[in-house]
């Protein structure tokens, strides 16, 4: 567990992540091991301070593992708003894939937001479509990134 050292750990919600690369060139930049974690094998940036981690298949598997790893200072990437609370309540900083930082304080809107638009999809009142990944997500993913990086060692 990376938490018993100030050194971070980047720990990447692989699956369906479209920023590997560019949590890979912030860790690299910083010398940060970085984790990437799925449930199933894919093809993924590789280095000397990447770390391959494949869970067993299950719906929590991989969220699971990032979470009992995970602690103060090290830094969450993900989209899975459930996996970002329980990633913050471990003292983590979490970011999601657009540069968007989940915080103690919007975290609850988030999971609320979350939970309204399943109904509205389950009520067929949404067509629940996601905005698609811009170049501006990754710019404003690396910055993020890299803020965190530099307030986990501050």
């Amino acid at each position: 567990m990376s938490s018993a050292t100030t050194t971070p750990t980047i720990y990447v919600d692989a699956d369906a992540c479209p920023v590997k690369d560019e949590a890979l060139r912030v860790a690299e930049r910083h010398g940060l091991p970085l984790h990437f974690v799925s449930n199933s094998w894919m093809r993924l940036p590789d280095g000397p301070l990447v770390k391959r981690i494949i869970v067993a298949d299950g719906p929590d598997a991989a969220d699971d593992w990032i979470v009992e790893h995970i602690g103060a200072p090290d830094i969450a990437v993900t989209a899975d708003i459930p996996l970002a609370a329980r990633c913050l309540k471990k003292g983590a900083q979490v970011i999601g894939p657009t540069g968007k930082p989940f915080t103690e304080a919007s975290i609850g809107m988030a999971l609320a937001m979350r939970e309204l638009s399943a109904h509205l999809r389950e009520t067929g009142e949404s067509k629940g479509y996601n905005a698609s990944f811009a170049r501006q997500d990754r710019s404003r993913f690396l910055e993020a990134l890299e803020l965190a990086v530099r307030r986990a060692r501050g």
